[in-house]
């Protein structure tokens, strides 16, 4: 039997974990001395390296001793929970990290709920104790309340504390002790986390937790070894979800070592490898032994919450900036999505349309911004939540929501969100004049609500959410409060027109900008659309007028980028999303049509 020890690394957005894998991976001289490693090593994406998310989990192992360790990073954002509940399932031991200033937040509730269920074991890692705010000691009482209300056994109340600052690689069991190394980190995973159950003598059994795409091998199931060994060559049936079982053969069988993939022969119980060659594979699926095949439970994958409508792009200035432009390549960028992202689901509705289901806006977000640099070109409708019929009641999706901000503007944010159907659960000082609420919301009355808070709060709040339940429909939720300003005519921009329309709005457009008849260049500053002319230039004549020497003084645009303009749309717009440029604009691009459909 190997020395192995399978753990995941869970957390909140932001509380370290990418940065704790690296500290992980640099300390247990898995690297050579020459290696050039990266900050964040395990963030591949362009996207995730950007934002400092992690976006998709990861898997990499470390040698330790004579020991094996594989490390899963997982995502920290709402959106992306199901993929930490089915990893969750691969792991014998867990790294909770909490931050040591913020605390427990609700994502740490989702996924300690998810682990504490599960009957894993936790190591709770108190990170980022260098800065100044830390508090380590309300934090460690934060985690031990939090295991109490989730009802956590005897054993799991007994869990080991780590003090980090994972960024400068110290690590200490106790405040009082002197800086140190990982040691103790390593040493609490190899004395904490069990070893693997399974035994290489029983029959085949590997379950498939997260796929990738390979151009020449198609695709890849990333598993768990739980019995059995495996060998590349080898014919193996595919247990599917449904009862369906699938003749296949290991094409190739791939290891794990830092951030290294290497082709190896052969596995066995406990390891975490890679396969290809099998076509059908599927998150949740078993990969069993022909001769005796013994399927693992499927795994449940958290239904989407939210539908996007993806359509190609018809505005005058479709097919200029973009290389891939019609519905047929919308659809095989779709499957290809759908091929390793099992949160996410899609089917096409009418002409060039497509909705789009996943669990929150931040996942959809990141499909179309991967989607733009890729060179295709397409239209996105508003964000709807999906409803459900639950025992004949008609029945949405509710959140968790927590706000950290300033405490002089906590009564201006839970007016809003009372205005939104929000009911507030819990008020607490945080300290440094920092207030945190606590909210059960419909997901609906967080579409388009970031902007304003952040707006509310001067930029100095902080807001997350997690999925709650479907409870029953709570009727309309107020939505934007103010209108839009909206072109008139097709051409470019100029500073002079501009500079006399930013009296009734904020622009989002820039001077020497292409606009088009029915594009929205503002927002107004009141309740209705407004229909302005952006292209209007200065009556030339010869005779001098008193304001001939004025200077034009431009406020800045508001920078609108996918998320912010994706909230910021109501039902009768569009985002025109294009390598170069993302536009708003109405549905309905002529103001006689708007005034018929409006009337419907």
């Amino acid at each position: 039997m190997q020395k192995i020890r399978n753990i995941a690394v869970i957390a909140h957005v932001d509380h370290g974990k990418t940065t704790l894998v690296d500290g992980l991976l640099k300390q247990s001289g898995t690297f050579g001395t020459h290696e050039q490693v990266n900050e964040r090593a395990m963030d591949s994406n362009a996207l995730e390296k950007e934002r400092g998310i992690t976006i998709l989990s990861k898997n990499t192992a470390i040698r330790y001793g004579d020991h094996k360790i594989n490390i899963i990073d997982t995502p920290g954002h709402a959106d992306f929970g199901g993929e930490v509940e089915r990893v969750l399932k691969m792991v014998d031991g867990a790294l909770i990290l909490v931050d040591a200033y913020e605390g427990v937040m609700p994502q740490t509730k989702f996924v300690v709920k998810k682990m504490l269920g599960l009957g894993i074991k936790p190591i709770v890692v108190i990170n980022k104790i260098d800065k100044p705010s830390a508090d380590p000691e309300r934090v460690v009482d934060e985690v031990f309340d939090l295991f109490v209300a989730m009802d956590a056994t005897e054993d799991q109340l007994d869990f080991p504390i780590i003090y980090a600052a994972a960024r400068d690689g110290i690590a200490k069991m106790d405040m009082a002790d002197p800086d140190g190394d990982f040691t103790c980190m390593f040493n609490t995973i190899l004395e904490k986390v069990p070893e693997p159950t399974g035994d290489a003598a029983n029959p085949t059994q590997l379950q498939v937790f997260t796929l990738d795409y390979d151009n020449y091998v198609g695709k890849i199931g990333i598993a768990r070894i739980f019995n059995g060994k495996i060998a590349k060559g080898d014919n193996i049936l595919l247990a599917k979800a449904d009862g369906e079982m699938v003749k296949g053969k290991i094409s190739k069988l791939i290891g794990f070592l830092g951030l290294n993939r290497m082709e190896i022969q052969e596995a066995e119980a406990g390891d975490i490898v890679a396969v290809a060659g099998i076509e059908t594979v599927d998150v949740g699926d078993t990969i069993c032994d022909p001769q005796n095949p013994m399927p693992l439970d499927p795994m449940h994958i958290e239904e989407p919450t939210l539908t996007v409508v993806f359509s190609v792009n018809d505005s005058p200035l479709a097919g200029q900036e973009g290389k891939h432009v019609t519905a047929n390549k919308i659809r095989e960028r779709l499957d290809a999505e759908m091929n390793t992202n099992v949160a996410m689901r899609y089917e096409t509705v009418g002409e060039g349309k497509f909705i789009v289901s996943g669990r929150g806006e931040l996942q959809i977000t990141i499909l179309a911004e991967n989607m733009r640099r890729e060179g295709f070109e397409f239209g996105i409708g508003r964000p709807e939540v999906i409803v459900k019929e639950i025992e004949g009641v008609k029945c949405e999706p509710f959140e968790h929501l927590v706000v950290d901000l300033p405490a002089d503007f906590a009564g201006t944010i839970i007016e809003r969100l009372g205005r939104r159907k929000a009911e507030m659960k819990a008020m607490v000082p945080m300290g440094e004049g920092f207030t945190r609420v606590e909210f059960e919301i419909p997901a609906r009355g967080l579409i388009g609500f970031r902007g304003q808070f952040l707006t509310d709060t001067k930029g100095e709040g902080v807001m997350n959410h997690s999925f709650l339940e479907f409870r029953p429909y709570t009727g309309n939720v107020e939505s934007r409060q103010y209108g839009a300003l909206i072109s008139t005519e097709d051409g470019v921009a100029l500073a002079y027109s501009l500079f006399n329309l930013q009296d009734r709005g904020v622009l989002f457009t820039a001077p020497q900008t292409k606009v088009y008849k029915g594009m929205i260049i503002g927002e107004h500053s009141r309740s209705n659309d407004l229909d302005v002319n952006p292209i209007k230039g200065k009556a030339q004549s010869n005779v001098r007028s008193s304001g001939a020497d004025e200077a034009i003084k431009l406020v800045p645009p508001r920078d609108m980028n996918l998320e912010r303009a994706l909230e910021w749309i109501e039902d009768d717009e569009l985002l025109e999303v294009t390598p170069l440029n993302i536009r708003i604009r109405k549905r309905w691009l002529d103001p006689t049509d708007r005034k018929r459909y409006g009337k419907k």
